[in-house]
């Protein structure tokens, strides 16, 4: 049952890192749901790993999102996707958002976690369908800059909101800069390295959590990390990423734009199982 389950982990973490690389997920969107489901059915609902599921799968994903992100960001600048003027607008701003974020996700009850990840999703999910934009952006070539509260409300929503979460945050940030005239394969290559400030906000606090926490959960953790799972995931993340990464301004545009939103969809159904 062991082997059976580090082999979908192995799994995961390859089609996580095509999703890093491809639409800009950090694999929160995937991992999230996965290790919850598996380790709330592998421990039960009453026991300490069965409660602590939903916190276990965000830390574990955001310690994984380093990786992807890191990984997913070389083969984008290898490309020539980054435009660097929107990641030194947003990234401060996200980080800082993301300490808040983590603070309140380490005290919250696990239902609010997973309902807070429904809502979000719901959320995303019908700004980019009621309101133009997304799916078709402006027919314009320019790219415009961020105004000032766009960076400051957007970085420090995002971060927060991905912090809680323990995901990377594209579903903030892709809409915002798709809204700017970029196309959605440069609005996704954006999400990878803007993913980075939450990841190791968030990894590093988790990780810390292990000097304070009340209740130990047991050997094998690190704070809420799953070490066994972070390194198997983490392996097929990198593979991932590296096969995938041909495909990379391949897409339509409009195309990748809907396939951004159906897999979005998909993940907001696992969670409300």
């Amino acid at each position: 049952m062991t082997f059976i389950y580090y082999l979908i982990m192995a799994f995961s973490g390859l089609l996580s890192g095509a999703t890093a690389v491809l639409f800009g997920f950090g694999g929160g969107f995937l991992m999230v749901p996965l290790l919850f489901a598996m380790n709330s059915s592998r421990y039960g609902s009453e026991t300490l790993l069965g409660k602590e599921s939903i916190h276990i799968a965000v830390a574990t994903s955001t310690c994984v999102m380093i990786v992807n992100a890191c990984v997913a960001t070389y083969k984008h600048h290898r490309k020539g996707n980054l435009l660097r003027s929107y990641i030194y607008s947003l990234a401060s701003y996200i980080g800082i958002g993301s300490m808040a974020g983590v603070a309140l996700t380490s005290f919250a009850p696990s239902d609010v976690v997973r309902y807070g990840f429904i809502i979000y999703l719901v959320l995303t999910i019908s700004d980019c369908l009621l309101r133009s934009g997304f799916v078709s952006p402006s027919s314009t070539a320019e790219h415009r800059p961020l105004s000032k509260p766009q960076k400051i409300i957007g970085g420090l929503s995002t971060g927060l909101i991905a912090g809680f979460l323990g995901v990377g945050g594209s579903v903030l940030t892709v809409p915002l800069l798709r809204r700017q005239g970029l196309t959605m394969s440069q609005a996704t290559a954006l999400a990878s390295p803007l993913s980075l400030p939450v990841a190791i906000v968030g990894s590093f606090s988790y990780a810390l959590l292990d000097l304070y926490r009340p209740i130990s959960i047991g050997p094998g953790y690190i704070g809420y990390i799953e070490i066994t799972s972070f390194f198997v995931l983490s392996i097929g993340s990198t593979l991932g990423v590296f096969i995938s990464s041909k495909y990379i301004g391949r897409l339509h545009d409009k195309t990748h734009a809907w396939t951004y939103l159906t897999m979005l969809i998909i993940v907001l159904a696992v969670m409300m199982v």
